[in-house]
This record gives structure tokens, C-alpha cells and sequence, in this order.
């Protein structure tokens, strides 16, 4: 079994988080690939986050109805900061594919027990702009899988600043996620807004 693991926070999945799975799934020749949301991020000790029930639905909603993609809830259910080496030791008898952007492949050797997450996954890495391939190279000290992907400038955080202002996601998120945001009422609108995104 060929699988490919795409953690993150996931507040909220968006287009960029499926293109990049979507060309591991087919340059790595993957039998699927699974999204990890992680439960209490520890890179983002202090700072606000979505709580894990509802990054979790956006992250069920994104893969339902794709085949190839599925979305684990193992890492939200677990106890404390969520790293990845917990994840990889439960997956035991199983080489996955770790699919990181190049900013966090290059921060690879400040990961919790980062020398045993090397040797229990392949890396599949996605360029990012601002991170240069020589950094990622050195961090990672083995073979690596460069993902060929477009250039997509899009994140969460400018995402959340975008509902905020009222203004619409359609297009950057898949419609199940926007429904799911709108129902829910995250990253509400300011009341200065007068742009609400509401169909």
C-alpha cells in the first residue's frame, strides 16, 4: 500500500491543500492519500485556532466524495500537541509518503524527534516561493519527491482575513467546505462589512 499523509491545520482546507495532494497522488502513483488535521498544532503554540470539530468537518467535507482521499481523525482525537512521529509509530509496518511545502520541509530538524520521522516516511516536498530547493535538500539529508504544481499563492490565514471582510471563498475553498463555513459561521464578517458572502 502506497499512501500519502498531508497534515496540517486545515483552518480552512482550501484549493492549494488539493492541488498539492492530487500530484502526489499521480506523480507518486499513490493508492490514496489521507489528510491529517492536527488536533493542538504545536507550530502554532499561542495562537488562535479553529476549534478541531469544526477544521475537521471542513477536512471531511473536502475529501468525501474523492475516492483517492480520505480524511483521518487520529491526530484530533489524540491527546496533547499533535506531532507527527505519533502518527507514523501507529502506523507501524507502513513507509507513507510525507507531503510537505518546502517551508515546512525546510524546518524538518526542528520537528519533535525529527530524525525518526526521516526514517519512518518518504518525503514528497511541493515548492514553495521564498524557500529555495538547496534549504529543503540539506534539512531533509536524503532522497526526496519534488511535486510538480503550479504556482498557488493561497493560505489559510489570507482565507480567514477574507470571510472576515465579508468577502466570498467560492472557488478558493471546495463548495461542501464554503457551505460548511457559511452554516457554521466561521471567520465572521466585521460589522463594518457590508459584503456578506451568503450563496
Amino acid at each position: 500500500m502506497r499512501i500519502g499523509l498531508l497534515g496540517g491545520t486545515f483552518d480552512p482546507p482550501h484549493v492549494a491543500h488539493m492541488v498539492v495532494a492530487e500530484a502526489a497522488f499521480r506523480q507518486l502513483e499513490l493508492d490514496h492519500v489521507t489528510f491529517l488535521p492536527a488536533g493542538i498544532p504545536w507550530q502554532k503554540a499561542g495562537t488562535p485556532v479553529t476549534a478541531a470539530r469544526h477544521r475537521w468537518g471542513m477536512t471531511l467535507a473536502t475529501t468525501s466524495d474523492i475516492p483517492y482521499l480520505e480524511a483521518d481523525n487520529s491526530e484530533i482525537a489524540r491527546s496533547g500537541y499533535s506531532y507527527t512521529i505519533d502518527t507514523l509509530i501507529e502506523l507501524e509496518g507502513v513507509i507513507p509518503t510525507l507531503i510537505l511545502g518546502a517551508d515546512a520541509a525546510a524546518r524538518i530538524r526542528s520537528w519533535h524527534r525529527s530524525e525518526e520521522v526521516l526514517e519512518r516516511a518518504r518525503i514528497a516536498v511541493a515548492p514553495r516561493t521564498g524557500t529555495a530547493r538547496t534549504a529543503v535538500e540539506e534539512a531533509v539529508g536524503g532522497s526526496l519527491d519534488w511535486l510538480e504544481i503550479p504556482a498557488l499563492a493561497i493560505s489559510g490565514t489570507e482565507l480567514r482575513r477574507r470571510a472576515a471582510a465579508g468577502h466570498s471563498l467560492r472557488f478558493l475553498v471546495r463548495e461542501p467546505v464554503r457551505s460548511y463555513i457559511l452554516a457554521h459561521r466561521l471567520y465572521m464578517p466585521s460589522r463594518a462589512s457590508q459584503r456578506i458572502d451568503r450563496q
